[in-house]
This record gives structure tokens, C-alpha cells and sequence, in this order.
């Protein structure tokens, strides 16, 4: 136990440059539920508290970061706001800090797939952010978020990833080939309450790419992000 209050009171200090009046509060923000589970001797609280009000201090932040520095209309800011705070953004801001070599996980939770790491890691960020504002204050939190999100902001004006995929590829291919997408249901498979969609994207009448989801919706925007990458 005392190479982890070492470890973390050192992690505090070289990465987040702060020395917690409770080191403790920022392990907690580290422990996933699985290692709790494995551990119930000697560990009994896991991050999802933290993650909560880290959720409600990131939000906050970034709202007034928008509302404060951009006169654009609701729509555009909620729009903003969403790149900033989703999953891919943040666990990326996470990843950057090291945060993956700091995570107490169960073994099997360790040997997850990709999207389940991005997403703990992500949530691990957000409870960092509450542990932050519990030990440090709000000031402290804010300045955090600044440093580690908010400087990614002008790569996501740059780059347009702020917009829907859907909205993205008929922006893409509107100005690159003239032409507007548009999309059709493949294949429709399971019962009435529990159908997954396969829908195309054309181009043309040429199809660029396939999505599935749960409706059609779903499979629509799957089938946008696909053809992105191509």
C-alpha cells in the first residue's frame, strides 16, 4: 500500500504538478470497480462518484470556456462542446498524460477490447477532474481542463470533427466530386423488437461504405464514419 501512496503522490507532483491534501482521493479516481472487486480487503471505494461530479466540473468548464470566447449561435456551441467532452477527446487527453500506466484494473478488465479501454480511460479522466476539484478546488480543476482539452480546440475547428460523420462526408463530397450522398437499407435481420440495420452510403449510385446499428439511424452515421476513413 505504501509503494501506491508513493506512486501516485509522485504521479500528482511530475504529471499534474499538485500536492494533494488527500492523496488518497486521487487513487480513488484510478480504481475502476473491477479492482475493487478483486481487491475487497483492502480497497472499498471505485471512481464512479468521482466520475460523476468530474462530469458535471468538465462540463461547466468547457460550456464557459465556448460561451465566454465565441459569439456563435446555441446550436454551433452545443456542437462544440460535444467534440470537446466526448469519449474519443478526452480518453486521447488521458492517454497523453500517461494516465493507462496509473489505472487499477481488474485482469480481465485489462485484457478489454480497444473501445472499453477508451472508454474507462475516459471516464478516468473525468474522475481525475472531480478529484481535482474536491482536493484542489475549482480554480485548479479548471486550469487542468484548460491545459489538457481546451488546447485541443483549434485542431477541432481545423478540421471540421466538431460536425456528425454524416454531416462531415456530405460536406467532403459535395465540395471534392459535386455529387450529395445518400443512404439505403441493405439488409434488415432479427425480430420486429430487435432488428439491426445494414445501410450503404452511395455516392453516384456508387457504394462508398457500410454501417450497422440497432436503427437505421444508427447504421446511417456507422456507414458515414467508414466511408471517412476510406
Amino acid at each position: 500500500m505504501h509503494n501506491q501512496v508513493q506512486k501516485f503522490t509522485d504521479f500528482a507532483q511530475d504529471t499534474l504538478g499538485l500536492v494533494f491534501n488527500d492523496i488518497q482521493t486521487l487513487m480513488t479516481a484510478f480504481t475502476h470497480r473491477s479492482y475493487v472487486n478483486e481487491h475487497k480487503k483492502s480497497v472499498s471505494e471505485h471512481n464512479e462518484r468521482l466520475e460523476f461530479l468530474g462530469d458535471a466540473v468538465l462540463e461547466l468548464v468547457v460550456t464557459d470556456f465556448l460561451f465566454n470566447n465565441y459569439d456563435e449561435q446555441e446550436g454551433i456551441l452545443t456542437n462544440w462542446r460535444s467534440a470537446l467532452v466526448r469519449t474519443e477527446s478526452i480518453s486521447a487527453a488521458a492517454e497523453k498524460l500517461g494516465f493507462a500506466d496509473m489505472l487499477r484494473l481488474s485482469k480481465g478488465e485489462r485484457q478489454g477490447s480497444d473501445r472499453a479501454r477508451l472508454q474507462i480511460l475516459a471516464n478516468t479522466y473525468e474522475s481525475v477532474v472531480g478529484a481535482l476539484y474536491l482536493d484542489q478546488g475549482y480554480d485548479v480543476a479548471e486550469a487542468f481542463i484548460k491545459e489538457t482539452l481546451l488546447c485541443t480546440f483549434d485542431e477541432i475547428l481545423k478540421t471540421g470533427s466538431w460536425m456528425d460523420p454524416k454531416s462531415r462526408f456530405q460536406e467532403k463530397v459535395q465540395s471534392e466530386e459535386g455529387f450529395t450522398p445518400h443512404y439505403r437499407v441493405i439488409e434488415e435481420n432479427g425480430p420486429d423488437h430487435d432488428k439491426i440495420f445494414t445501410v450503404g452510403v452511395f455516392v453516384n449510385d456508387e457504394l462508398r461504405a457500410k454501417g450497422t446499428g440497432p436503427s437505421k439511424q444508427t447504421a446511417q452515421v456507422a456507414a458515414a464514419e467508414k466511408a471517412l476513413e476510406k
